[in-house]
């Protein structure tokens, strides 16, 4: 049994099996949500930058039949140049700066949120890739003992009764098997998704090696300095504040400046056309909008604040709580791994099948377990971690 489990681990290894470094490098080039994301900013940012110029020339003419003859007719033109106040283009162009800037961190968080996903479908993989080592090992070992029973049984030595109880754990753990592999496809197929529909295999069955865990203060302070969100509602902050410098250059004139031809009764007029627009009603109460825009924003950035760091300790503490119990898991299950001294009592008959199932049936519970909290403890470093990827 030693031997094939060994063959098959030797297998799953020479075929197609891709360590998380690989997978999350292949999803953050096909996913095609990333794509989609970087191109969405990469036209917000032209679409910032729209507006920054000078406001199109206007061009007008018109041709007037004089009454009486005796009056002539007359002919005007127009060239006019509207602009606004000097200072506001600088304003303008600050906040298109600033609001262009926010599509690094935007696309940071996307990327991160996908990366994520992707990683946490890989640890839940590797679960399943565990049980199912350990379904095929049961399942040797029952098809053994099954064996050992048929053979009894024909040399007139045997139990029926053994037999069936052999046979119907046969059939819970073919259905355990059949359950574990339709829930990797599932797994497969949504890491598939993640990666653009490029087949993507992933059959490891040893858990990437964790960080090594700081203190709280020390993980918070480098969580911070790295999340795109809390990096986000800070350039929103800024944008707010570079919109409330804008909205005081609004209440600045604005002007326009041309040329005006006229000609009548064989006169011409040629002459320079100016313009002054005065900022009365307009842009009524838009400082006020701005100046509560800014204090929201601000409010937002410390709400985020405050909520992450409970955030990251909540998660920090379970990390913590499911170490512990980890641990204490993997020395029960070195102390009590007495399978082959069970099948040699079982020989000896020393115990009866129903001893020996039930025996079995305890060390069985405790290593699910056991892997259960394994993967629980992964997948809260890795959401603790996530600010590294």
């Amino acid at each position: 049994m030693f031997l094939i489990l060994l063959a098959l681990t030797i297998w799953v290894n020479a075929h197609g099996q891709s360590n998380l470094e690989n997978v999350l490098s292949s999803v953050e080039k096909n996913n095609p949500s990333l794509a989609a994301d970087r191109q969405y900013w990469e036209a917000k940012k032209l679409e910032y930058k729209t507006g920054l110029t000078l406001p199109n020339p206007t061009v007008q003419g018109q041709y007037l039949f004089g009454s009486p003859a005796a009056a002539g007719d007359q002919t005007d033109f127009f060239a006019v140049q509207p602009f606004d106040f000097p200072t506001t283009y600088k304003k303008r162009r600050e906040l298109a700066a600033v609001q262009g800037a926010v599509s690094t961190s935007a696309i940071a968080a996307h990327r991160q949120e996908v990366l994520q996903e992707a990683k946490m479908v890989c640890l839940e993989m590797v679960w399943r890739n565990k049980l199912a080592v350990q379904h095929e090992r049961r399942k040797l070992a029952l098809e053994k003992l099954r064996g050992n029973f048929q053979t009894r049984l024909d040399k007139g030595d045997g139990n029926i009764l053994d037999l069936n109880k052999t046979r119907l754990q046969l059939l819970e753990i073919s259905q355990l098997r059949s359950e574990n592999a339709v829930e990797l496809q599932k797994l497969q197929t949504h890491l598939t998704e993640l990666n653009g529909g490029e087949a993507l295999v992933f059959r490891d069955t040893i858990y990437p090696p964790l960080p090594e865990i700081a203190a709280l203060e020390q993980v918070e302070k480098e969580y911070e300095a790295a999340d795109p969100l809390r990096q986000t509602l800070e350039q929103e902050k800024r944008i707010a504040e570079k919109q409330l410098e804008l909205s005081k250059a609004w209440r600045l004139p604005k002007f326009e400046a041309g040329y005006h031809y006229q000609g009548i009764l064989g006169q011409r007029f040629n002459g320079v056309h100016a313009g002054v627009s005065l900022p009365i009603w307009e842009q009524k109460h838009r400082k006020e909008a701005q100046q509560a825009q800014v204090l929201f924003a601000d409010l937002q950035l410390k709400s985020h604040l405050n909520e992450h760091f409970f955030e990251i300790k909540e998660l920090y503490d379970r990390q913590a709580m499911l170490k512990q119990s980890l641990d204490e898991y993997q020395l029960a299950i070195s102390s009590v791994s007495n399978t082959a001294l069970l099948d040699k009592a079982l020989q000896l008959g020393e115990i009866t099948v129903i001893e020996y199932f039930l025996e079995v049936s305890f060390y069985q519970n405790a290593l699910l377990h056991f892997l259960k909290t394994e993967r629980e403890y992964q997948a809260a470093v890795a959401e603790l971690m996530r600010y590294r990827l």
